[in-house]
C-alpha cells in the first residue's frame, strides 16, 4: 500500500509514569492533537477535518465571501474563460479589501471607499477598472441574496469606460474584401459568424454533429442559452462543401481546432490580407443584428436567431449600430413617398 505524506504533520515523544515511551501526532506545529497514529481511520479523519478548519477564511471580513463565491455553483456555472477573467478580478479585489470588515458595507461612506478604488484602477485601465467593479458587485449581490452580508454598495455605479463600436459595421463591400482575399480556413468562420451572430467561443466550438443540412443546435457557453438557427443559403453552400476533418467545424489548415489566441493570431493575418481596417471579429455579432433589422426582422425575431436577451438586441439597435446607419435614412424616405400622394 503507497504511503500519503502528511504536510505539516507534527509528532512529539514522552515518557509515560510506568516508564515507556509514547508517541502524540499533531496536526502541525502548535495544531490540534490526533487520536491514534498516522493510518489510522479515525487519525486521518480527524487530520483532514483540522487542515480544513485552518484553510477556511475568517468569518465577518471580504476574503470569506470571495471564497464562498468561487466555491459556489453560480460562479462553477460560468463559461471557463469568464471563471478565469473573475479570478483576475477577484485577486484584485482582495489585494485591498481582504480583510475589509462585512459590517462596514451597512455604512454609506464603504460606497465611497470602493468607488475611489475603481477611480484607482482606472488610472491604468478603465474599462478593467469597471470590470473589477462588475465583478465585486455580482459577489456582493451574492452574499446579500443569501444573506452573508447586510448591504451591498456597489449596485448601479455606472461606467467610466465609454468606449463605442458605432462604426464599426461589416459593410457588403468588406465582406466582399474578405470573401475575395482572405484565406480559406477563415472564411467558414467568417460566415458563420455574420449568418448566426454568435460569439466566436461558441462558434469555435461548435460540431459538425451541431448541423442537420438545414438548422445549427447549439448553447451557448456565457448565457447557456439553446438555439436553434435557420441556415442561410450563402452559409448552407459553404458548410455542404467544407470538408470535414474534424469533429469541430472550424480548424486550422492542419486540421486541428482552434485555439482561441490562435484564431485571433490568424484572424488579423487573415483581415490584413484583405486589407480590413479597424473592424473585428466581435463586430460581426452586432453587423449580423444590424443586417437582420434592416432586412425588416422585429426585435423578438432577432433575439430568438442570435440568442440574445430582447433588451441586448434593442441596445444595440438603438445606441450602437442602427442609429448611425444611412440606410435607414434611405429606407425612411422611400417609405414616405409611398406613402405620400404627390398632387397632380
Amino acid at each position: 500500500m503507497a504511503r500519503v505524506r502528511l504536510k505539516g504533520l507534527n509528532s512529539k515523544r514522552k515518557v509515560l509514569a510506568d516508564g515507556t515511551l509514547k508517541t502524540y501526532w499533531y496536526a502541525w506545529k502548535g495544531g490540534p492533537r490526533l487520536p491514534g497514529k498516522p493510518g489510522d481511520p479515525k487519525f486521518m479523519d480527524a487530520y483532514n477535518e483540522a487542515v480544513s478548519r485552518k484553510h477556511q477564511p475568517p468569518a465577518g471580513v471580504m476574503l470569506s465571501i470571495l471564497s464562498a463565491y468561487q466555491q459556489s455553483d453560480d460562479f462553477r456555472q460560468l463559461a471557463e474563460r469568464t471563471r478565469f477573467d473573475y479570478v483576475r478580478q477577484i485577486k484584485k479585489i482582495e489585494a485591498e479589501f481582504i480583510d475589509f470588515p462585512l459590517s462596514a458595507l451597512a455604512d454609506r461612506r464603504s460606497r465611497a471607499v470602493f468607488m475611489e478604488w475603481r477611480d484607482q484602477l482606472a488610472a491604468n485601465s478603465r474599462r478593467q477598472a469597471d470590470y473589477a467593479w462588475s465583478v465585486l458587485a455580482r459577489i456582493l449581490s451574492w452574499a446579500h441574496d443569501r444573506g452573508l452580508v447586510v448591504a451591498n454598495p456597489c449596485t448601479r455605479g455606472g461606467r467610466l469606460y465609454r468606449g463605442s463600436r458605432a462604426e464599426n459595421v461589416w459593410t457588403a463591400y468588406d465582406e466582399a474584401q474578405f470573401m475575395q482575399h482572405a484565406p480559406a480556413h477563415p472564411r467558414l468562420a467568417f460566415m458563420l459568424a455574420l449568418w448566426t451572430g454568435q460569439r466566436q467561443g461558441d462558434l469555435l466550438s461548435l460540431v459538425w454533429s451541431a448541423y442537420d443540412g438545414g438548422k445549427i443546435r447549439l448553447r451557448q457557453n456565457k448565457t447557456g442559452a439553446r438555439v436553434v438557427i435557420p441556415v442561410g443559403a450563402p452559409l448552407k453552400a459553404l458548410l455542404d462543401s467544407a470538408p470535414r476533418r474534424s469533429p469541430v467545424m472550424l480548424v486550422t489548415l492542419e486540421g486541428k481546432p482552434w485555439t482561441p489566441d490562435g484564431f485571433r493570431v490568424s484572424w488579423r493575418k487573415a483581415c490584413t490580407k484583405a486589407g480590413i481596417v479597424g473592424l473585428t471579429f466581435n463586430d460581426l455579432r452586432g453587423t449580423a443584428v444590424t443586417r437582420l433589422a434592416l432586412a425588416g426582422c422585429t426585435e423578438a425575431e432577432i433575439a430568438t436567431l442570435t440568442g440574445h436577451s430582447l433588451r441586448d438586441v434593442r441596445s444595440i439597435l438603438d445606441a450602437h449600430y442602427l442609429a448611425r446607419d444611412p440606410a435607414l435614412a434611405e429606407s425612411a424616405i422611400r417609405k414616405l413617398e409611398t406613402r405620400t400622394k404627390i398632387p397632380d
